[in-house]
């Protein structure tokens, strides 16, 4: 963007950009901070992309890299999320999830994946035999399991309700519908070039790029932030498929990890319905059709530990996109919460690859934003 002139802005205090749920809940914390705070928003209501189309699990922190940010922000964000769920009313079930096994092979994993929990800090998990899984769930077909009790399930939109209410508590505010084109990295501070019906250019002394799958071109689009520190992005979509009536399991029901993906899982809503997916899909534009023909491939990965499927029980529901910052066949990517410390801008956090656990670790990531605009 040309170089605007000072007096040709409006000063503001703090700058987030996204009102999805990772947004609301930085916005929030960054208020409870003190800071004076404006989120803008491109579209026209909070958390319509990401945010809207996840499958609302409070995950446990089992599965990510050990002192990575996925897994200690993941199991911060657990205990503070069932906290704030119970503080404020928000629609939530701690329902356990099952790590299911069939066969020898896949029985002796779940020793591996206790190691690997236990070492992102997740010591609760507990192994279960077949007649224990009988009991606690008729319908599933599994020689062995791992119980995850903390894992549960969210109303993510009254949790999203909450966030920006407390953030307008504190004197916050979202302008929808205001899209950011670009920025400059000035020693007043950044300028942000906002469109939208009223355009203006705004100068912040503190800007929070937290916009999902625009984060990557927004920071682009920052002059003065060294391009290095700017990785490429990656779309992957995701589909879900729903099963219509009441689902005959109490629990989430996950198989044993195979590669880098956790397999066709099931999940439940907070009415009881349960949902299978994400599958995975590389796609270069963004676009949230799901296609019937899709849900094939479930079947038989969903008969390993639920035989019983009926044949066409499966409808279509939404489908999600994951913003990812490595390309396909490559390991997923940590989080990337770039501060001034890792980019040498004043002011500016950039969130990149804000993929699951984001929902979970929503509350730990606002915190860290906070602590890493606080080192000068």
């Amino acid at each position: 963007m040309p170089a605007p002139h000072i007096d040709e802005a409006v000063p503001v205090d703090c700058v987030v950009a996204g009102a999805g749920v990772v947004g609301l809940a930085v916005a929030r914390a960054l208020a409870l901070a003190g800071r004076d705070v404006l989120v803008l928003e491109a579209a026209g209501l909070i958390g319509s992309e990401t945010s809207a189309r996840n499958s609302e699990v409070i995950h446990a922190g089992i599965y990510y890299k050990p002192g990575s940010l996925k897994a200690r922000l993941c199991v911060a964000g657990r205990n503070a999320l069932y906290a704030y769920c119970a503080e404020r009313g928000i629609g939530h079930r701690c329902c356990g999830k099952l790590i299911v096994a069939n066969g020898e092979a896949e029985a002796a994993k779940l020793d591996a994946i206790r190691v690997q929990a236990a070492a992102c800090g997740v010591t609760d998990l507990e192994p279960l035999d077949r007649g224990t899984l009988s009991e606690m769930e008729p319908a599933l077909r599994a020689d062995a399991a791992l119980l995850s009790p903390s894992t549960g399930i969210i109303d993510s939109h009254g949790l999203m309700l909450a966030l920006q209410g407390d953030l307008e508590d504190r004197g916050g505010a979202i302008a929808f519908n205001a899209p950011i084109h670009g920025g400059s990295v000035t020693p007043a501070g950044i300028f942000l070039d906002v469109g939208g019906t009223e355009p203006m250019t705004l100068l912040a002394t503190t800007f929070v790029n937290c916009a999902g799958h625009g984060a990557v071109a927004l920071a682009g689009a920052i002059e003065g932030l060294d391009r290095s520190h700017v990785p490429t992005a990656y779309l992957c979509k995701g589909s879900y498929y729903s099963l219509p009536g009441r689902a005959p399991f109490s629990r989430l029901i996950y198989p044993v990890p195979e590669g880098a993906g956790l397999g066709v899982h099931l999940t439940l809503d907070l009415g009881g319905q349960a949902r299978f997916g994400p599958d995975t899909e590389w796609i270069d534009t963004i676009n949230y059709d799901v296609d019937p023909i899709r849900a094939e491939r479930f079947y038989d990965a969903i008969r390993c530990y639920w035989p019983v499927l009926p044949d066409g029980a499966l409808t279509p529901a939404y489908a999600g996109i994951r913003p990812k910052i490595t390309p396909p066949g490559a390991p997923a990517a940590d989080f990337r919460i770039d501060g001034p410390t890792e980019h040498g801008v004043p002011g500016l956090v950039n969130l990149f690859g804000i993929e699951s656990p984001g929902l979970t670790a929503s509350l730990a990531i606002g915190d860290l934003v906070v602590e890493k605009l606080a080192v000068r």
